[in-house]
């Protein structure tokens, strides 16, 4: 982050001690176990931050009926010194299936919801 804000890593971490923020205390991210993720990591990143010219950049992942959750009990939130909390028990609302972009170079994020729908047969 240092570095991207063109700063040192002492601003940083007083910038956060004074937010009570403690991202590394984060237990969520999940890496995958492929052998190869981090040359995989590498190109997909690569790709985005330095595209070959006239290059459109793809990315496409199956996400066809997603759950929709909604947690049992509403998280405490952030404060100095602790990461929000969440609960880790659901109530499941059925599925979507959701269709989405993002325009890297606008940010701009393109997205719509289909129904839920059954195969029918048709006479």
């Amino acid at each position: 982050m240092a570095r991207e804000m063109r700063t040192n890593q002492s601003f940083v971490n007083r910038v956060w001690q004074q937010a009570g923020l403690k991202p590394h205390l984060s237990k969520h991210f999940k890496v995958s176990n492929d052998p190869h993720f981090e040359e995989k990591l590498q190109d997909v990143i690569g790709l985005y931050m330095n595209p070959p010219e006239k290059a459109v950049v793809f990315c496409v992942d199956e996400k066809n009926s997603i759950q929709a959750l909604d947690r049992t009990q509403p998280g405490l939130p952030m404060k100095k010194g602790r990461c929000g909390t969440l609960t880790h028990d659901y109530k499941r609302y059925g599925t979507s299936t959701l269709f989405a972009a993002l325009n890297t170079a606008t940010g701009e994020v393109i997205g719509e919801c289909k129904k839920r729908h059954r195969y029918e047969v048709m006479r």
